[in-house]
C-alpha cells in the first residue's frame, strides 16, 4: 500500500507525481470518480461518520476540492475576487489564498465551479471568466497565466467556465470553447501553446465538461463533451486533430452539457440533460489508418434516462448514476448493451436534488444537493441502500461539489465550508 506523508511545511519540496492515494484532479487521477481507497467503513452511524474538522470562510463556490501532498485545494469567491485556496490536510488550517480574477455575476452568483488540478508542485485553475493560472502549490504565487477569451477567442458560457485542466505528461489540456481554439494543449511549465484544435461549432457554448484521456480502438485520445452544436469529440493527443465526434441523442441536450463520459472497452457512454438530452452507448471503431467512427448502439430519450451534473461511475460492466434534471434518482445501466438494469428509482433516504457520485472500497457514495449522504451497494439486480446521514450545519444552498475520499477521510464542501469526516474502519 502506498505511503502518504504529512505536510512538513508550506515550502516543502514536491515530487514529480501525486501520491497513489491522492485525489489531484476533478473526479480523481483517472477522472472516473473511482477511488482506490480500502479499509473504509461498511456502514455509518445514524448521525454519520465522526467529523474531524470544518474549514470555514473559504469563499462561495460549487467546485470540488482536490487533495495532494498533504494539502487541499479549492476555488471560491471572497473579498470580491475569484481565487484559489490551499488548506493543510491534517487540520483544515488555511495556508494561502490567491485572487486570480473578477467574479462573474451569474443568475446564481455562486462563485467559481471549476476544480483545481495539482501536478508537479503546481496548481492549475480557471476562473468563471476564463483566467487560467498556474500557481506554486507551496505558497500560491503566480507562475503563468492565460486568458480563454483574449488568447483563444472563447465565449463565456452562461454559468462561466467550469472545466478542470487535464495534465498529460508535459501537456495541459483545457477547453476554451473558441471557434478557433475549441481545445488547447499548453506546456504545463510555461503556459505556451503546443497545439490548438479548431472544431466546427466549437465556439457555440453550452459545454461545461472537463476533458479526459482514454484508449479506444487501439489509440489514445482526449475526449470531452462540448456544447450541443459539437456534441462529444475525441482528438489526437499529439496534434489535437479531430478523430471522431457524435452529435446525436445523449450529446445534444442544450443549455449545459456537463457529465464526463464513461469509457468501457471500446464503448463510450455519454449522457446530458436539458431540452433534447438523453443517453447513448457509442461503439468506437477504426479502419486501421487512424480514421475513426462513433456508432450509437443504444440511445435513450431524456425522459427515460439522463444525467444532469452529478457524474457517472463505472463498476465492473455497469454504470451507476443519478437520473433526471435537478434530480438524482439512482439507476444502473449495462455498458455492453446500453440497457437499463434497474431504475431509475426514487431518491432514497430523503435525498433531494442532483446527486454527485463516487465509488470507493466496494460501495457507492451518493451525495445529494440537499445534504443527504447515501451509501449504496452496487448491484446489477436492484437498488441496495446500506446507510445514510444528513450533513449538519448546512448553508441552505445547493451542494453540488462531489465527495472526495483520501487517506480514510471524506471531504464534503458546502459553499464556503469544507467538512472532513473520518470514514476509516477501526
Amino acid at each position: 500500500m502506498p505511503i502518504r506523508f504529512p505536510l512538513l511545511a508550506a515550502g516543502l519540496l514536491f515530487a514529480t507525481t501525486a501520491f497513489a492515494e491522492d485525489w489531484p484532479a476533478f473526479r480523481g487521477p483517472n477522472r472516473d470518480g473511482v477511488s482506490k481507497e480500502t479499509g473504509l467503513l461498511k456502514t455509518w452511524p445514524k448521525d454519520g461518520p465522526a467529523k474531524v474538522w470544518t474549514a470555514k470562510n473559504l469563499g462561495t463556490g460549487f467546485g470540488t476540492p482536490t487533495v495532494a501532498k498533504g494539502m487541499i485545494f479549492g476555488m471560491g469567491t471572497r473579498g470580491g475576487k475569484d481565487g484559489i485556496w490551499a488548506l493543510k490536510e491534517a487540520d483544515g488550517m488555511e495556508l494561502w489564498f490567491t485572487p486570480i480574477d473578477e467574479p462573474r455575476k451569474t443568475n446564481q452568483n455562486n462563485g467559481p465551479s471549476a476544480t483545481p488540478t495539482f501536478d508537479d508542485g503546481k496548481v492549475f485553475g480557471v476562473s468563471s471568466n476564463g483566467k487560467l493560472v498556474a500557481l506554486d502549490a507551496s505558497n500560491g504565487k503566480l507562475i503563468w497565466q492565460r486568458d480563454y477569451i483574449a488568447d483563444f477567442g472563447g465565449n463565456v458560457p452562461s454559468w462561466g467556465f467550469t472545466d478542470s485542466a487535464l495534465i498529460d505528461g508535459d501537456k495541459l489540456i483545457c477547453v476554451p470553447g473558441g471557434s478557433k481554439a475549441s481545445l488547447v494543449a499548453l506546456n504545463k511549465k510555461t503556459g505556451k501553446d503546443i497545439w490548438k484544435s479548431s472544431i466546427t461549432g466549437g465556439g457555440g457554448g453550452g459545454g461545461y465538461c472537463s476533458p479526459m484521456k482514454a484508449k479506444l480502438a487501439g489509440a489514445e485520445m482526449y475526449i470531452v463533451l462540448m456544447g450541443p452544436s459539437v456534441g462529444v469529440v475525441a482528438v489526437a493527443p499529439e496534434t489535437g486533430k479531430l478523430l471522431w465526434d457524435y452529435k446525436g441523442k445523449g450529446a445534444n441536450g442544450g443549455t449545459a452539457q456537463i457529465p464526463i463520459p464513461i469509457v468501457s472497452e471500446d464503448n463510450v457512454w455519454v449522457s446530458c440533460s436539458y431540452g433534447n438530452g438523453g443517453s447513448a452507448l457509442l461503439k468506437i471503431e477504426t479502419n486501421g489508418s487512424n480514421q475513426f467512427k462513433a456508432t450509437a448502439l443504444k440511445t435513450h430519450q431524456k425522459s427515460a434516462l439522463n444525467n444532469h451534473h452529478g457524474g457517472m461511475v463505472k463498476v465492473g460492466a455497469y454504470a451507476y448514476f443519478g437520473h433526471e434534471q435537478n434530480q438524482g434518482n439512482p439507476v444502473c445501466v449495462d455498458l455492453k448493451s446500453g440497457d437499463i438494469k434497474w431504475g431509475p428509482e426514487k431518491s432514497p433516504a430523503g435525498g433531494g436534488g442532483s446527486a454527485a457520485v463516487l465509488f470507493a472500497d466496494g460501495l457507492l457514495y451518493f451525495r445529494y444537493q440537499n445534504g443527504t449522504m447515501v451509501l449504496i451497494e452496487p448491484s446489477p439486480t436492484e437498488l441496495k441502500v446500506v446507510a445514510s446521514f444528513k450533513e449538519a450545519d448546512r448553508s441552505g444552498k445547493e451542494s453540488w461539489a462531489h465527495p472526495v475520499i483520501v487517506g480514510g477521510k471524506m471531504y464534503l464542501r458546502d459553499q464556503d465550508k469544507l467538512a472532513c469526516y473520518d470514514v476509516k474502519a477501526k
